[in-house]
C-alpha cells in the first residue's frame, strides 16, 4: 500500500518492515545482509515483490527495448517513496519505462539518454494523438513510392511492404528536416519503428529475432532458409492503426498523459536542465558493461528514423573499473539533482553467468559518491517467456531476476 507520509519524515523503517513481512505473492521475503568494504553492511531482501503477468500494466508500455525492465518495477518504488506531482527521474530512459510510469501514477517525468531512439520511443507516449488522428493522418500518406528500396532489407521484407515503409520514412524525415512533425507524425514514427522486426503478423517483417532487436542481413538470410520462409506483404498502416488502438486502450483521453516533461539527448554524467535538490526518485537500470550491444541491436531502427548510431557515444564499457568509475561519475550527478531526503533505485543484474554481481559495486560506487545505500531488493520471479526466447534455464544469467540497490540523500 503507498506511504503517504510528509516529505520531512523517512519512511525507511516502513519499508523495510514491508519488504520483510511481504507475502503479495503467496512467497515468504528472505532476509540477509550484504557487506560493504569499510562501511558496514545493508539488508538484502528476496521474494517476488511484483507480478511477472504480461499484461499486468498499462498496454501503453508495450513498446519493445532491449534489456527494458517491467513497468511494475518503477511503480512499486514511485507508489511507495512519492507523491503524485513529485519528479520522477531515468538517466538511462531506454523505452521511457520509468517517464511512462511516472505519468500514468501523476508524478513529472524527466529523463534522459545518449541514444536519440530512446526519445522517438517514450516522447510520444507522453503527448499522445487519438486514434481518429492516426487514422487521419495515416490517410493523407501516399504509400504509393515510386523511388528506390534498399534490396538488402528484402530479406525482412515482402516488395510492397518495403515500398511502403520507405514511403513512410520519406515523409517522416521530411516532416522533421522542415520542423512540421507533429504529436502524430512523431506517435505513427514511434510506433513503425516498434513494428520493423518481430515474430508475429503484427511485425512488417518476417519471422525474426525477439522485437527489441534486429538481426543482422546475413543471419536474417539463415533464419529465412532454415524456416523455408518468404516475407509476405503487410498492410503498414493498417498494421500501425491498430497497433495505434491497443496502446491506447485504457488512455481516454489520451491527452491525459501529458506531464511536460524533461527529455535530454546526451550523457547523464552532466545534466545543467536538471536544477539541483528537485529530483524526488530516480529509477533506473543502467548498461550492463558489454553485455548488450545497444547499436547492433538497434542498426534497422536506426536506418528507418535516418540516425548514424556510429555517431552516437554508447557506452560499451568492457571492465568492471571501467563501468564502476562511470557510475561514481553518475551517482555524483544524482546526489546532485535528488531532493534532500530523495530516493534513488538503481538496478543491476548478474552477469558472465552469474560471477559478477553488479550490486557489489553499484554500492561501493554510491557509497563513494555521498549516496548512503538502504538496501538491496532482488525481485526473482518464475516466468518462462524471457528464459525460453534466449535459451537458458529460468532465473539464470540474470533471466527474471532484478537486483536493485535503494540509495537515499541524506
Amino acid at each position: 500500500m503507498p506511504l503517504t507520509l510528509p516529505h520531512t519524515v523517512s519512511p525507511v523503517v516502513p519499508l523495510l518492515d514491508e519488504l520483510s513481512g511481504f507475502s503479495g505473492f503467496g512467497r515468504r521475503t528472505v532476509a540477509d545482509t550484504l557487506q560493504i568494504p569499510g562501511s558496514g553492511s545493508v539488508p538484502v531482501f528476496t521474494n517476488e515483490f511484483w507480478t511477472s503477468k504480461q499484461r499486468a500494466a498499462s498496454p501503453l508500455h508495450e513498446v519493445s527495448y532491449r534489456a527494458c525492465f517491467k513497468p511494475q518495477l518503477p511503480r512499486f518504488f514511485i507508489d511507495r517513496l512519492t507523491q503524485p506531482g513529485d519528479l520522477v527521474y531515468d538517466p538511462f530512459m531506454g523505452r521511457g519505462t520509468t517517464l511512462v510510469e511516472a505519468a500514468l501514477l501523476g508524478r513529472r517525468a524527466a529523463g534522459c539518454d545518449v541514444n536519440p531512439l530512446s526519445r522517438v520511443l517514450t516522447a510520444p507516449r507522453l503527448a499522445p494523438p487519438t486514434c481518429t488522428e492516426v487514422g487521419q493522418r495515416l490517410a493523407a500518406i501516399d504509400f504509393n513510392w515510386k523511388g528506390d528500396v534498399r534490396n538488402d532489407l528484402k530479406v525482412f521484407y515482402h516488395p510492397e511492404t518495403l515500398r511502403q515503409l520507405t514511403a513512410l520514412r520519406a515523409h517522416l524525415l521530411r516532416s522533421i528536416e522542415r520542423g512540421a512533425a507533429d504529436n502524430v507524425d512523431r506517435w505513427i514514427q514511434m510506433v513503425a519503428t516498434n513494428r520493423l522486426t518481430g515474430h508475429s503478423p503484427g511485425f512488417f517483417s518476417v519471422y525474426t529475432l525477439p522485437p527489441n532487436q534486429a538481426a543482422s542481413i546475413q543471419s536474417q538470410k539463415r533464419i529465412n532458409a532454415r524456416y523455408k520462409q518468404k516475407p509476405e506483404p503487410r498492410d503498414v498502416p493498417a498494421l500501425i492503426l491498430k497497433k495505434t488502438r491497443q496502446l491506447l486502450s485504457d488512455i481516454c483521453p489520451p491527452s491525459s498523459v501529458l506531464r511536460l516533461p524533461i527529455l535530454l539527448t546526451q550523457s547523464c554524467e552532466t545534466t545543467p536542465q536538471l536544477a539541483s535538490d528537485t529530483v524526488a526518485l530516480a529509477v533506473t537500470s543502467p548498461p550492463f558493461l558489454d553485455t548488450v550491444d545497444y547499436a547492433q541491436d538497434n542498426w534497422l531502427r536506426a536506418w528507418f528514423n535516418g540516425i548514424d548510431l556510429d555517431s552516437v557515444p554508447i557506452w560499451h564499457l568492457r571492465s568492471l573499473s571501467e563501468w564502476t568509475a562511470a557510475m561514481t561519475r553518475v551517482f555524483r550527478e544524482l546526489h546532485r539533482i535528488l531532493r534532500p531526503g530523495g530516493w534513488l533505485a538503481f538496478e543491476v543484474g548478474e552477469i558472465r553467468d552469474g560471477k559478477v554481481r553488479l550490486e557489489e559495486p553499484v554500492l561501493s560506487a554510491g557509497t563513494a559518491a555521498g549516496l548512503p545505500p538502504v538496501l538491496v531488493l532482488i525481485n526473482s520471479q518464475q516466468f518462462t517467456k524471457t528464459a525460453n526466447c534466449w535459451g537458458v534455464t529460468n532465473n539464470a544469467r540474470g533471466t527474471n531476476t532484478n537486483r536493485v540497490v535503494l540509495f537515499q540523500k541524506s
